[in-house]
């Protein structure tokens, strides 16, 4: 009964410090994929710059630049033409009053060639923050884009959920009779997302990187 006894405690222990070893396996391994998610994403200038160099062929494109242009109107097509018509961007950037974009503008690109493309929230910036990047140079760009005052006062953060939203995913999917967005949109949302990762650095920046955590204030 005893030898009994004595072989049970022998197992007893042997699968207590079975257990106590994978657990310890688990949370070492836990810990190890921590590590590496905070080194992918502890701060980095030149990374992040780089990843705001990459996403300048799409900032810049016709599907970006027509609602980015100086102006208070959009612009059309590829050669980015005043919008006919005399479309303004109004008080809130939907338009003025008999003319809202909405009126031609609806949730999804309508059928045929030239026809009004579409997509949830067709607007302009707002007046107050227009947005307006032609002209300006890669930082500068890059300054307007993570600065409150003037992107419509969203943190870093909601910059990139902008760049993800359905109005700006439309760039890859404007409707027939107009050149889509090149770059692949899943290789864009990468570089916006290791952009902000990295510390939303921009390109010749030098000295610390701009902070991620001002107040979110939407319009």
């Amino acid at each position: 009964m005893r030898r009994y006894r004595h072989v049970l405690v022998v197992l007893l222990m042997l699968v207590a410090a079975s257990v106590a070893g994978e657990q310890a396996l688990r949370l070492a391994a836990a810990a190890r994929h921590q590590a590496g998610k905070q080194l992918a994403a502890a701060p980095d200038n030149a990374a992040s710059a780089a990843a705001f160099t990459a996403l300048l062929p799409v900032l810049r494109h016709p599907r970006c630049m027509n609602c980015h242009s100086r102006g208070d109107f959009p612009r059309q097509g590829d050669d980015e033409h005043q919008h006919t018509m005399n479309v303004r961007r109004g008080l809130n950037g939907e338009g003025v009053a008999g003319l809202q974009c909405s009126t031609c503008h609806q949730d999804q690109n309508l059928v045929g060639e030239h026809m009004p493309p579409g997509a949830p929230g067709w607007h302009l910036p707002s007046p107050q923050t227009p947005m307006i990047w032609e002209n300006l140079s890669d930082r500068q760009l890059c300054e307007l884009l993570k600065d409150p005052a003037r992107n419509g006062h969203r943190t870093v953060k909601e910059i990139v959920g902008h760049m993800s939203s359905p109005l700006v995913r439309w760039g890859w999917h404007p409707g027939e009779g107009r050149t889509p967005i090149p770059t692949p949109q899943g290789d864009f949302l990468a570089k916006v997302k290791e952009w902000a990762a990295r510390g939303a650095a921009c390109p010749g920046e030098t000295g610390p990187t701009a902070r991620t955590d001002a107040s979110p204030v939407k319009e």
